[in-house]
């Protein structure tokens, strides 16, 4: 966004002219000198941080005998206890085949058996994240007794992937609609799977990117904030809906810490090395001073100290189109870039309406997100554009990147990262209000270079454009490669969010 949007940047912490003094002294005369104290030994930082999705598995099922002269079964295939045993080995085989697909962290824990209302009891007490139920048999009062409202609960029934089950036939007017025409609250027509683990793995991937995201600690350089008039209320609903952890640090404390690290000669003189390394990778092209690119290799080893303080992988920044300028000499859209190549989460503007979306997404895709402006949907294409765009967008390969100024302020160091043409892309747009998100999945038709934030993507969009348009809210995108709509939509339903796919 442009600089008038954004307002008049609000000063705070060191002096643009004193910090850059401090630092332009420390690194010609201490930093780069010959005879300098030894470098440092790399530091030993906050790792990237993902916990494993706790899966318990249980087998409902029910061993009736026989009566004269009435009806003492209930349909399905599983009614003794030697063809449970049969389907225990069936799941164990099929679970292990699903885990080694998994590309998330994933503990399977091991499958329960449950007959009676002690046994579900039993299980619906346990430290898991998801229940699986296999609902072979058994009546709803076992059903409902297993599937714990403290907990995620996928239920799996079989057609032709073995023995019918026989909440196959009753699952939706016994369990979903409890005997009545409407559904009964809590409950999603997405928690039912037939046969498929390839569906069962997608909603698992959804869940884990949920319990990664809800109550995630995050630093907020600046204080926390929201875009635009709408946004104002975003960092309390992110409280609330996300629980998220927001750590707020001044400008003040910031340039304190710029100051005690321009003073470290082996510290700035490493940064300077990683800086020059960076640079030389192959796609590499540097447009702006180089004593930017330094600058902002020195911001980002005093971000990571601040990861590493508070012990968490996510950060945002304030006033990044100004205060930031002034108390490190430089941008903050490198930074960022790197630390979101690192596998961290790092996000511009401390805008907290976009901001849990994207650590969602992260979570999810496992891979960096791209917090971005959008344009106007037109003709079946939008642009979004950012100057912080991270270069590992797909995780692993590392894409072309020309180093320029920040568009709007033309000072400092931003990436414009080519987009990989073709390449399949989930975007979510989130409402100023935190009750809806917008999902459209679409391609990457190009990377132009207009006179606006250096990242730029155009995006031939999958959906209605048309309704796009009409359906739009809030400000910001977020962006990542591959199409994740799916378990997106899925997590947030979970927390009452309404998820419209375009």
């Amino acid at each position: 966004m442009s600089a008038n949007d954004s307002g008049t940047p609000e000063r705070g912490g060191l002096g643009r002219r004193d910090f850059v003094a401090d630092l332009g002294a420390t690194a010609a005369g201490m930093a780069f000198a010959a005879g300098a104290a030894a470098q440092t030994a790399d530091p030993v930082h906050q790792a990237p941080i993902r916990m494993p999705l706790r899966v318990q598995p249980a087998l409902l099922y029910a061993t009736p005998e026989r009566r004269q002269a009435t009806s003492w079964r209930s349909w399905g295939g599983i009614q003794t206890e030697q063809q449970a045993s049969e389907e225990r080995n069936r799941i164990g085989s099929e679970l292990a085949a699903m885990k080694r697909r998994a590309e998330f962290p994933l503990e399977i824990l091991q499958l329960a058996s449950v007959k009676t209302m002690d046994e579900a009891a039993a299980v619906a007490k346990g430290g898991h994240d998801v229940t699986l139920v296999y609902a072979a048999g058994g009546n709803a009062n076992l059903l409902e007794a297993l599937t714990s409202p403290e907990r995620r609960n996928l239920i799996f029934l079989r057609h032709r992937s073995g023995p019918a089950y026989l909440w196959y036939e009753i699952v939706h007017p016994r369990y979903f609609r409890k005997t009545v025409d409407e559904p009964y609250p809590g409950l999603t027509t997405d928690d039912f799977v037939v046969d498929r683990y390839d569906e069962v793995l997608w909603r698992l991937r959804g869940l884990s990117g949920l319990k990664n995201a809800l109550g995630k600690r995050i630093v907020a350089m600046g204080g926390a904030g929201g875009w635009g008039a709408g946004g104002r209320e975003a960092p309390a609903r992110a409280r609330e809906i996300w629980n998220l952890d927001i750590q707020e640090v001044s400008y003040a404390d910031l340039g304190e810490r710029l100051k005690r690290a321009s003073a470290d000669a082996a510290l700035v003189r490493r940064c300077r090395a990683e800086a020059g390394r960076y640079l030389a990778q192959k796609g590499t092209k540097l447009e702006t001073k180089r004593e930017f690119v330094d600058r902002c290799f020195l911001l980002t080893e005093v971000f990571r100290g601040l990861l590493d303080e508070f012990h968490t992988d996510a950060f945002t920044i304030n006033q990044c189109m100004g205060t930031i300028m002034g108390v490190s000499g430089t941008t903050a859209c490198l930074p960022l870039s790197l630390l979101n190549d690192e596998g961290y989460m790092a996000f511009c503007e401390s805008d907290f309406v976009a901001i849990p979306s994207g650590i969602l997404l992260h979570y999810i895709s496992g891979k960096p997100v791209f917090m971005n402006d959008p344009t106007y949907p037109h003709d079946g294409i939008t642009t979004c554009a950012h100057c912080t765009a991270p270069r590992k967008l797909d995780g692993t390969e590392i894409h072309d990147v020309r180093i320029l100024t920040h568009f709007e302020s033309d000072y400092g160091a931003a990436p414009k990262v080519e987009f990989r043409k073709g390449q399949v892309v989930t975007n979510i747009i989130p409402a100023f209000s935190g009750k809806q998100w917008l999902g459209a999945a679409g391609k990457v038709a190009g990377s132009p270079f207009l006179p606006i934030c250096r990242s730029q993507v155009d995006i031939a969009l999958d959906g209605d454009c048309g309704r796009l348009v009409e359906e739009m809210r809030g400000f910001h995108w977020m962006t990542c490669y591959g199409d994740h709509t799916r378990e997106a939509g899925y997590a947030a339903c979970k927390l009452g969010i309404e998820w419209v796919k375009i």
